[in-house]
């Protein structure tokens, strides 16, 4: 075969479902139910008139310049911007991660990070969580050929979150970068945004995605110190973001107001959903994401998502092994999780 031993030898990364036809109600890939602020369509035909024959900005420049004023960053050199958050988690990896290294990452989470240590040929490692979703010690230590750490915060599938504090303390203990992934974070409590300024190991990456309704575009974006985005620079594609992506982004993180609204509403339904999960026996993980983990004593979890795909409802049932199985199931509308809680009703009691 022509392909690297470690590509012919991975499984790959397999992304939730995302139907090209028929009509579903779709929970299962933590998009936000809500369009995207208004702003953004002005932003694209602004774009669109000037033209796109020439190359967008490589470095983003709008968008890095208005972000360092919302999160109160001296300046843009501490932010570079990329094709959605698993753009900046491969340009990390690639860029800290060689071959034989070590990657760490806790479990159960975001499975795309073994997939980007298996393209580079790279050990990684899984420090499982505590039963009440702490980390233990050796996540923070030094071992031979450390090179990475990811951290997602909030976690995903499960919705919790380690405590800023603990980070810090983590990031002093490691000998190496501790990336907090926060895709979900405008949902949460708290931000660990700021945290690179304390410490250069630390990186926080951010996407558009999610809070902002904008998953079909593609955008995302790290923080760090300057010296530290200066060598990411390096391994990034020229043009990683496209012009259109970088105008409506700029847009949006301007609009904060639509955002805060947004994320009440969010709040406010994911508390409901949960709720509504409880009632029906469902064991259901707090969460600070736009999601929720749960289980049921005894319904298995596979027959549960099969059912509600034969029904055109999408959650996402996923298995881990040393964790279990169960269901991650998005927050939609009142009305998508309405009838998502109907159906469910009449499964769990038959």
């Amino acid at each position: 075969m022509y392909f690297r031993p470690e590509i012919l030898a991975m499984a790959g990364y397999v992304p939730g479902e995302q139907p090209q036809a028929g009509k579903f109600i779709k929970l299962n890939t933590n998009e936000n139910p809500y369009p995207p602020p208004s702003g953004i369509k002005q932003a694209i035909d602004e774009c669109l008139t000037r033209g796109l024959q020439r190359y967008p900005d490589p470095m983003a420049n709008a968008f890095r310049t208005r972000a360092a004023e919302i999160f109160d960053l001296p300046s843009k050199d501490w932010i570079m911007a990329g094709n959605g958050s698993d753009d900046i988690l491969t340009i990390c990896t690639r860029a800290l991660v060689g071959a034989g290294d070590l990657l760490r990452l806790p479990y159960p989470s975001y499975i795309l990070y073994r997939s980007l240590a298996e393209i580079q040929g790279a050990r990684w490692e899984e420090i499982d969580f505590h039963a009440d979703w702490t980390l233990p010690e050796t996540f923070a230590k030094p071992a031979d050929g450390l090179k990475l750490v990811f951290l997602p915060n909030p976690n995903s599938p499960t919705g919790t979150m380690i405590s800023r504090e603990t980070i810090l303390e983590i990031a002093d203990a490691l000998p190496c970068p501790l990336l907090v992934d926060e895709a979900y974070v405008d949902f949460a409590s708290f931000s660990c945004i700021d945290l690179p300024k304390q410490n250069e190991k630390i990186l926080v990456s951010r996407t558009l995605s999610k809070s902002f309704g904008l998953a079909g575009l593609r955008f995302g974006y790290v923080v760090g110190q300057p010296h530290m985005i200066e060598q990411l620079i390096k391994v990034k594609d020229s043009y990683n973001c496209d012009s259109l992506s970088i105008a409506a982004a700029t847009a949006a993180i301007h609009d904060q107001a639509w955002l805060a609204e947004n994320r009440r509403k969010v709040i406010a339904t994911r508390e409901k959903l949960a709720a509504g999960l409880a009632q029906l026996g469902f064991e259901v993980i707090p969460s600070e994401a736009n999601f929720v983990w749960c289980t049921h004593p005894s319904k298995p979890a596979k027959p549960i998502y099969e059912a509600l795909k034969n029904a055109k409802i999408l959650i996402r049932y996923m298995n881990y092994p040393r964790f279990g199985d169960g269901l991650r199931i998005s927050v939609g509308t009142d009305d998508q999780n309405d009838a998502l809680l109907s159906l469910l009703a009449s499964l769990v009691q038959a």
